[in-house]
Parts: C-alpha cells; structure tokens; sequence
C-alpha cells in the first residue's frame, strides 16, 4: 500500500451491538403490549443480528443468488432450487427462534407482539429470508379451518428445526409453508385465475396451470388458489407427495428481480398436481383471508425493520464522520434530515407493535378485531409506503458510500420497495380501506376510539382527526380520493400513538410536521423548533 493511502474520517462497520436493546421504541413498545417477558431472548437476537457474522452472512446471501435446476445431470426433472450456504445460516436462527412459529406455540402474553418484535430485529440483517418465515407463519391460521389438515401440517409447520430439502413431510424434523395465488393475467385479482383443479376419485383434487409469482418454491407445501367446479377454491399442495413421489412443480424460471435477490422468487407450472381441499368450494378468498391479514402485518413489519435498519446505518455514519469542521451529526442540517427520519421509524414501530396487538386480541375481542380490520389495511398502504422515501434520504446521508454495493444501504434501498408491491399494491390496500367502511362500521368506529384516544393532548392532532372524519363523511368522487384518505388516517393514527406513547421532542416533531403542516417536500424541511438533537439521541446505535 502506498504511504499516501491512509485511510482517515471513515466511520467504523455498525457491528457489535443489540440490534434490539439500540431500538428504544421497540423496547418500549414490547414492555407496554405486555410481552417484557420475551426481552432476554429478543436482547439475543438482537445481539446476533448486530453481529459481524450474521451480517457477512446477509452480504453473502445476496450476492449469491439462487439457482435453479430443473433437471438432474441425467436428465431426470427434479425442479430444485440451490441456495448459498449463508441463506440456510440465516435460515436456521430464524426458525431456530420461532420466527415462524412463536406466536402459534407460545404461552405467555402478547406473543405476537414479540414474534413481531423478534421478526423486525432479525429482517434488519437480510430481508429475503424472511420471505418463507412469513408465509410459514401466515399459513396456520389457515390451515385451521380444516381439522384434518391442520393436525397433519400444523406440528410440522410449527417446529423449530430447519430441515432443508424434498423428501416426504412425515420424514421431516419440521416443514416450510409458501403460497401459489396470483398469475399472470390477473396479479391481486384472483379471482382472474384460470388454474383448474378436478376432483379426484381418491378425494383429492387436481391441478393444471401456471403460477406467477411464487417464492420460496423449496417449500414443503403451498396454499394454491385454483378454479374447482364451485368456483375459486384454496388447496394444499405438497411437493412431495406422502408415498414420496415428487408433485409435478415444474419451475419455469426464477425471477429476476430489483431487490430481495436472496429469495427465490418462481414460476411454477402445474401439471395434474395433486391438491387437497382447504375449505369449500368457491370460498378460495374467504379461505385465505386470515393468512392475507398475517402476511399484511409481516409486509407493515418488514418495512418498519427497513427503515429502523436505514437510520441506524445514518445516524451511526453521521456520528462518526467529520465535514467541514466538525461531525456531521453536529451540523444542523444534517441533525434536522436525520431527526426526521427518526420520527417516521418511530411512528412505523409504534403502529406495527399497535397491530401486532390488536392481532393478539383479536380472538377474544371484537373491537380489537374490527381495528385490526381497518388498521392493517391503513398501515400495510402507508408504513410501506415510507419506506422507499427513508431508504433514499438514508442513503444520501451515507454520500458515496451509501451508493456502494460494498455497504448494505444499496441493498436496503433495493429492497425497500418490495412491501408495497407484496400482499396487494398501494391502490389494492386504499379501496380495502374503502371496502371496509362501507361493510364494517364497527371498523371505523373503533379505528377513531384508537386515534381519537389522545383528544385533547395536541390541538394539531385534533384538528387532523376533524378532517378526516369530514373527509369521510363526503363520499363524492371517494375513489379518487382514496389514497389521500388513507394516508390521513395513517397519520392520524400514527400521531395519537406517539402523542400517548413517546418522549414529547418525538411527538411534537410529528404533530407540527405530518399533522399541523410545517413541513416541506423532502426529509429535513420540519420546523426549526423541534428537538432534533434529542430526537436523533434516542434513534442513534450505541457500538461499545
């Protein structure tokens, strides 16, 4: 190395660290739903993902994709999929932690508030892979409605060991679930689908089509949608059938996409596959339904673990690198973009626990259960929405160095938009809204008992909770108007929560920015009043 190459000014790698104990929202947040008794094991988690290690696995997870073989090297058709040896790593801590699982199985209080906890500490290090985590997770609810098959699959589903590869599920110390829902012509309109099942004389149901966007296809079993006699019908599909035979699956091609690389995403081609009937006939959606619900509130988590990934990696840079005199956290102008950025993390974290405990309740509590109705649909529209948004003024808070595959901004900025497509775009997710108030009236009305539970605490958030419901109350043109709605009532939301639930310099920050309107077009334009020094304290990592 040349004696002129001395490497100065360059922030040290955001390793070492609790990835959960550094988030104090989520801290928080988990201690006040009721699930402080899962703290040592999220502070382990959280250790693991702050880890060299499981970071250099995340690198390696991405810059190794997954391969496709759809033949054997004799020519015998076997449609697997490759991974690096990293992805199984990331793989193994997560299932090794319930991830999965843990809400379904655990006995203590709030557990999805702690699996939601657990799954937003370890998304920060790799998002892929969070992908069949998700599904697995979403598929037992679903699987309830079948006794029959939820006493075969559920155990299996529910384990906490990780066994890769196709053999038969009885075989398998634990199984992973994916979903086989939209296709080409269709996308979020399923019942577009043109995949036909005929029943069978043995009771099971065949398939014939093709699928477009299923990921994860090293599954053991996939919920499918597919048109049977009486109409758009859910379906078990193994891929591998009990007397050990592989199910034709046939993988078209793997996706390549923006982000997520680490994740196989397929195309599989059904050829009489064998599927077995999860609910009735015609009653596909109805079905699903609850699944749709978990796998939205995986998508509100996801990009709240996104963007609390994003600030860390800013604050931390701009805490260690010095411009222009001095460190750039210090220079008010950064301080200001970085405060903000901080206040839209903490609003997604304190909205993504709010659901996590409504989902809780929502078995032995109608009300919580008509919040969590609007709730999700409102917050899975605007949390992954701001996701791209975070990742972008993130990035630039990094300079070069954010644009650079070698730091995981890059990556994070690739990934960041994904949420919003997954699970139902934008504009799918703002007439849900809409479905909702015009079926559910019991869904609005406890969605304002929610927002309206701070009145009088902050005259902006009062006056922006008037509005929306006068915005409610006109229904001319609503269609058009839907968006604009929504994201209202996100905000709404979002603003009674940290007005009852976080340090004052937050709250104020939010309600004179997003509510009150002092606020301009980029990250960084709040009103000069607001405590950015303490705010941007609080979302700061501390490395030892």
């Amino acid at each position: 190395m040349a004696p002129t190459h001395d490497v100065l000014n360059q922030p040290p790698p955001l390793a070492g660290y609790d990835v959960y104990a550094a988030d104090a929202a989520l801290v928080e947040g988990v201690e006040r739903h009721g699930a402080a008794w899962a703290q040592e094991r999220l502070s382990l988690l959280g250790r693991l993902a702050g880890g060299a290690e499981a970071q250099e696995w995340g690198r390696l997870a991405n810059e190794n994709p997954p391969r496709l073989h759809t033949v054997d090297r004799y020519g015998n058709r076997i449609d697997e999929v490759e991974f690096h040896p990293s992805w199984h790593q990331l793989m193994e801590v997560a299932i090794g932690h319930g991830l999965h699982a843990s809400s379904w199985v655990d006995e203590q209080p709030s557990p999805q508030v702690a699996r939601a906890a657990g799954f937003s500490v370890w998304s920060q290090v790799e998002g892929g892979h969070g992908c069949p985590v998700s599904m697995t997770h979403a598929a037992v609810p679903a699987l309830r409605v079948d006794p029959a098959l939820a006493a075969e699959w559920l155990p299996r589903l529910t384990s906490y060991s990780y066994d890769f590869g196709l053999r038969p599920p009885a075989e398998k110390a634990g199984c992973l679930a994916g979903m086989g829902m939209t296709e080409k012509q269709g996308g979020s309109d399923v019942r577009t689908n043109t995949t036909v099942a005929v029943p069978a004389a043995d009771g099971t149901y065949r398939l014939t089509g093709h699928k477009w966007f299923t990921s994860a296809p090293m599954c053991d079993m996939f919920l499918v949608l597919a048109q049977a006699p009486g109409g758009l019908t859910c379906f078990v599909v193994p891929r591998v059938l009990p007397d050990g035979t592989r199910n034709p699956f046939r993988i078209q091609r793997l996706k390549d996409k923006l982000g997520n690389r680490s994740n196989a995403s397929s195309e599989p081609e059904f050829d009489e596959t064998a599927g077995w009937r999860l609910g009735d006939e015609g009653r596909g959606v109805r079905t699903i339904i609850e699944m749709v619900m978990m796998t939205r509130l995986d998508c509100v988590i996801g990009s709240t673990s996104l963007m609390r990934a994003c600030v860390a990696q800013a604050t931390h840079h701009a805490r260690h690198r010095q411009a222009f005199g001095g460190y750039l956290v210090d220079k008010p102008v950064m301080r200001h973009v970085l405060a903000d950025l901080a206040v839209e993390s903490e609003a997604a974290t304190l909205l993504m626990l709010r659901l996590a405990a409504a989902t809780d309740a929502a078995g032995i509590d109608p009300h919580e259960a008509a919040f969590r109705r609007l709730g999700l649909a409102v917050g899975k529209y605007w949390v992954c929405k701001r996701g791209p948004a975070v990742a972008a003024e993130a990035l630039e808070c990094l300079g070069g160095n954010g644009y650079v595959e070698d730091f995981p901004m890059a990556r994070l900025y690739r990934e960041a938009p994904l949420n919003s497509i997954w699970e139902g775009s934008g504009n799918v997710n703002a007439l849900d809204v809409l479905r909702a108030l015009a079926r559910e009236p019991q869904a609005l009305e406890a969605f304002f008992d929610e927002a309206g539970a701070a009145a009088g605490a902050d005259a902006r958030l009062d006056a922006a909770l008037a509005e929306v419901k006068t915005e409610l109350a006109d229904t001319a043109e609503i269609e058009v108007r839907a968006r604009r709605i929504v994201e209202r009532m996100a905000l709404v939301l979002q603003g009674s929560l940290l007005v009852r639930h976080s340090p004052p310099a937050v709250a104020d920050a939010f309600c004179a920015s997003r509510l009150g309107g002092d606020w301009g077009h980029a990250f960084g334009t709040m009103p000069a009043g607001v405590d950015s020094r303490a705010i941007v304290e609080r979302a700061t990592p501390k490395v030892a």
